[in-house]
């Protein structure tokens, strides 16, 4: 047999094919089991919304349901109190969104008919594609989805979506909702409307938050510009996990040629989702007209210097202490290139005078060693 594999290359072509498609069947079987277990507790949440609400069981109500369930499934485990309270809130919660039963083999026809209703100020409006991801992500996400966002439908379908976008683990959704990325996204000052065209601008705007968290830095007090620039890069990981998807790093302090000048960009990304440059400037103090100018003159460098024909035009990002949000619009309407201001939170600080006790790196390496 092993001759065999080591001769006949279209054997192992063969193999190989259906070893891809066996793994293929185990992820599609994945998710039908989830989609379908979703279905079964969005039906059963509806039931006991329904029969609590028309009926007066007690307090006892859930812990008599999940003992009789026990009794008649003693196999399943799913059927505690608690979850059971779960299965109620999945249900209320997109209950507005007018669900239907959506088998799994709906959700490709799902992507091409338009949506459901016109907006209106009684009723919340959701894509059916949206309908449809509700049932992708595990139960565990949705746990998480639901303690956060409580009665918030638009809010739990932005992270629902996300999720599926991303494929975030149950890890990395947690770390998002804990930094309260729906009310940040999409909320930094930008001229993208003006300067962009409009295919570009809605995603460009909707990847820059305000303010960016940036907790995961180790800092005194009384840090400096260059310090907190350092602190970005030696955590340049994440940095780019709190960017968002899509970012990639490509350099700091990136040479730009300008003349018989030369500029020094304080970092640069490329993001495959926007297929183009983007330049950060970071500030330690409050946003000034003229770091605009700054910026605008690095964007336009790297539009001359680096990009191709492939590439989209780039764009700037100065992420600052603080900024009075009427003189970033009134510095951004002033410039013809696509920018956007945002600040940043810091608020695990060590004091200062920790400041020459603290081990470095490379000493709490040798301890551990």
């Amino acid at each position: 047999m092993s001759n065999l594999i080591d001769k006949n290359s279209a054997y192992i072509e063969w193999l190989s094919d259906v070893s891809k498609r066996f793994r293929q069947t185990q992820i599609k079987a994945a998710v039908a089991v989830n989609s379908g277990m979703l279905q079964f507790y969005w039906e059963m949440g509806r039931d006991i919304s329904t029969m609590y609400a028309s009926a007066r069981y007690g307090s006892a109500f859930y812990k008599t349901l999940s003992a009789d369930l026990r009794k008649l499934l003693p196999d399943v485990k799913s059927f505690s109190p608690t979850n059971l309270k779960y299965m109620k809130a999945f249900y209320e919660l997109y209950s507005d969104a007018e669900i239907r039963q959506q088998l799994v083999g709906e959700s490709n026809e799902l992507e091409n008919r338009q949506q459901l209703a016109d907006e209106s100020e009684a009723t919340v409006v959701v894509r059916p594609i949206e309908i449809a991801n509700i049932f992708l992500i595990p139960w565990g996400h949705h746990i998480l989805i639901m303690s956060k966002c409580k009665k918030d439908i638009d809010k739990a379908l932005f992270y629902v979506r996300k999720t599926v976008e991303n494929n975030w683990s149950r890890s990395m959704l947690r770390n998002f909702l804990d930094t309260d990325l729906y009310e940040r996204e999409g909320k930094a000052v930008t001229n993208f409307s003006d300067t962009l065209p409009d295919s570009q601008s809605d995603l460009a705007q909707e990847i820059i938050k305000d303010p960016y968290n940036f907790d995961f830095l180790a800092l005194t007090e009384r840090y400096n510009e260059r310090e907190f620039k350092d602190a970005l890069i030696d955590k340049v990981e994440n940095f780019l996990i709190e960017l968002g998807t899509g970012f990639a790093f490509m350099g700091r302090e990136v040479r730009l040629e300008v003349g018989e000048t030369e500029k020094f960009a304080d970092m640069l990304f490329y993001n495959v989702r926007l297929h183009c440059y983007v330049v950060v400037e970071v500030k330690t103090g409050k946003f000034d007209a003229s770091h605009a100018g700054q910026l605008g003159t690095y964007v336009v460098a790297v539009n001359h210097l680096l990009k191709s024909e492939d590439d989209n035009p780039t764009l700037g990002l100065l992420v600052c202490k603080d900024m009075d949000k009427v003189e970033a619009s009134f510095a951004l309407e002033s410039s013809s290139q696509p920018l956007g201001v945002s600040t940043y939170e810091l608020t695990k600080l060590v004091p200062d005078e920790f400041r020459g006790s603290m081990p470095s790196i490379e000493e709490i390496e040798a301890e551990l060693s």
